[in-house]
């Protein structure tokens, strides 16, 4: 050791895994911010999993109050969160009891032993006299770090002019800064926020002083109490050169909306209502009003999806947000789309169902209700991002599959995508594809009149006519179409017709989308199959199995209707097809029906996406169970 505490040759290790937990108003999401935005200032690669309670107004100390933040940061490139915790920073006993058996045997443990009295203890189930940092069987298997957080908290903040309950919310700042010594990273980022965030925008100075001092303080601890023989270090990630930014799911989709707007040169209005874990969305599309951007906060579901669609009636992009149970209520009107065959984007950010369900927690259930979840045959495109920066090409893939194609699209991302945070790779504006749509001015030569609902030959796209543009008026309305002047029709062949061309019309999409690509071996013993925010997961435990000589490949569906053409000549090349998800086999089962395909289910419906151990157990155990099988 030197005379400051740090350790002359700090540790290089690859990857971490670290976990914020506490109580919702301990700042557990703040901190575990601050110190991703800070590794990825340092030049780590990042996954993250914010952790919400479903409860708004849980008691304080309960566990099902308690909320977490976990990281990985790496010197290569990561895909998920990680799946054992090497780290945790516990707030209080609820926090520590609910996350303590996610902690590595060996793995480091930092407690708020101010927060480990009687009455904490016992409103989180502990029994009476029962203290887990006393308990020999929990200290020997992990190294447990008692610090005094609530007290040297208060302590380095006396001599400032705040209220003991400001005070004490900067305690997480405490725990951040003894992270941000344990793992060698620097304060500046986090300091610069704290005052930009207190001291300019909320105008509490002395707020955002208490907080950097408070860190300031967690990391001196660090530094003069000597807590580790060993701390660590994780060098920068060899990425591609270029500008970098950390971004969630939801603001990616915002920030993808946006852009589309402007590739098009066309307005657009989000309708949304909001709803968890999709109104972030909502409210990064209200900030971007300056990019021409009109936002509505409509007082129900069924208002904003009919908002949106009367956006797009009169020649604007109409996106309307939601999760699981909002799209069941925009169902009918989403059919209404269907038939009027105008451009709609529905965005579903899905959660734990059914019904309320858990609310803040993941889930991939509503990939057949977007398939299907509408009255007669009313077929949409259905999209799905794999990642949060992948939000943002995905949003802008919508618009331009809705307004070419002149149909709804519904986008599946989910909790886990939109509230996680990854390093972006900002793109070069211009080098994104101008998004081409022409509206109709004039009947065209040889038609006596405008023809509504006469076909482009090619995609099968009705032409789309700006309200009150002179000798274009047409009919509109829920009844059925008549072929090409949209007339109210109740001939059956013309409906059977009209069917078709609805359903022909979405499949024709796969002419706009590209191949699916593998990664790993191209054919051969097994292929894994996902769709959405299994991609981190299948990706890496592939990688891990081929690196253990098990020859896979793997995909990912981010077009679940149409799919991509070249899917079924894929499918051929694998003797098994085994498919991941977080639900009871959805994909599985339209793989089955559409390409005869046996394939091998992975269910998980846990409120999380999979864990890459579990994930390569299972796929080992259902290839061992068909070498068995086999004659």
């Amino acid at each position: 050791m030197t005379k400051t505490g740090q350790t002359t040759n700090p540790k290089v290790v690859e990857a971490v895994v670290i976990r914020f937990c506490g109580d919702s108003g301990d700042g557990m999401q703040l901190a575990g911010g601050q110190f991703t935005s800070t590794s990825a200032i340092f030049g780590n690669d990042i996954a993250t999993f914010p952790d919400f309670p479903a409860e708004i107004r849980a008691p304080k100390g309960t566990t099902f109050g308690v909320s977490g933040f976990q990281l990985q940061f790496s010197s290569h490139e990561v895909f998920t969160p990680g799946d054992k915790v090497n780290a945790m920073f516990a707030m209080n006993p609820a926090g520590f009891k609910t996350n303590i058996d996610d902690v590595e045997i060996g793995g480091l443990v930092v407690v708020n032993e101010d927060e480990f009295t009687k009455g904490n203890l016992k409103k989180c189930g502990y029994t009476k006299n029962y203290n887990p940092l006393d308990d020999e069987m929990v200290t020997s298997q992990r190294q447990i770090m008692r610090i005094p957080m609530s007290r040297m908290t208060r302590e380095a903040v006396a001599d400032i002019e705040i209220s003991s309950k400001d005070a004490d919310r900067c305690r997480n700042m405490f725990a951040l800064g003894v992270a941000y010594w344990i793992y060698q990273r620097p304060l500046d980022a986090t300091i610069r926020h704290l005052k930009s965030y207190y001291g300019e925008k909320k105008n509490l100075p002395l707020v955002a002083e208490a907080n950097g001092r408070v860190l300031k303080a967690g990391y001196h601890f660090g530094e003069t109490a000597e807590l580790l023989a060993v701390r660590y270090t994780v060098p920068p990630a060899k990425l591609t050169p270029g500008k970098y930014r950390r971004i969630d799911g939801n603001t990616a989709l915002a920030l993808g909306f946006a852009t589309a707007a402007e590739k098009s040169g066309k307005g657009m209005v989000y309708a949304s209502y909001p709803i968890t874990p999709a109104s972030e969305v909502l409210h990064s599309m209200a900030r971007l009003k300056h990019l021409g951007v009109k936002t509505f906060q409509a007082e129900d579901e069924i208002a904003a999806v009919c908002a949106a669609i009367g956006a797009s009636f009169a020649g604007d992009i109409g996106i309307t947000g939601t999760s699981g149970p909002g799209l069941c209520l925009k169902a009918e009107a989403v059919g209404l789309a269907v038939i009027y065959e105008l451009p709609l984007v529905v965005l579903d950010v899905q959660r734990a169902g059914p019904a309320t369900g858990m609310p803040t927690k993941s889930e991939q259930a509503d990939l057949l209700q977007a398939m299907f979840g509408r009255s007669g045959e009313s077929p949409v495109i259905v999209l799905a991002p794999r990642s949060p920066s992948d939000c943002f090409d995905i949003a802008i893939e919508a618009v331009r599959l809705a307004t070419r194609h002149m149909c709804p699209v519904i986008i599946l991302s989910d909790a886990t995508i939109g509230n996680g945070a990854e390093p972006w790779h900002l793109p070069d504006f211009d080098s994104i594809p101008a998004i081409t749509i022409d509206h109709p001015t004039q009947i065209p030569d040889g038609d006596e009149k405008f023809l509504a609902y006469k076909r482009d030959p090619k995609t099968l796209a009705r032409p789309w006519a700006i309200p009150g543009t002179a000798g274009l008026e047409h009919r509109i309305g829920g009844l059925e179409k008549a072929e090409n002047t949209g007339e109210i029709s109740y001939d059956p062949k013309n409906h059977e017709r009209m069917i078709a061309a609805r359903a022909e019309k979405v499949r024709r999409a796969q002419d706009s989308i590209p191949d699916l690509t593998i990664d790993g071996e191209q054919s051969g013993r097994a292929l894994l199959l996902g769709w959405g925010s299994t991609y981190g997961a299948i990706l890496t435990a592939t990688r891990k199995l081929n690196a253990a000589g098990i020859g896979l490949g793997c995909a990912n569906l981010r077009h679940l209707n149409p799919m991509p053409k070249n899917l079924g000549e894929v499918l051929g090349r694998f003797e098994t097809i085994i498919i991941p998800e977080n639900n009871t086999g959805q994909l599985a089962m339209l793989i089955r029906s559409e390409f005869l395909v046996d394939a091998k289910s992975i269910c998980q419906t846990q409120g999380r996406s999979f864990h890459v151990d579990e994930l390569t157990s299972e796929v080992k155990r259902l290839l061992s169970i068909k070498k068995e099988a086999s004659p």
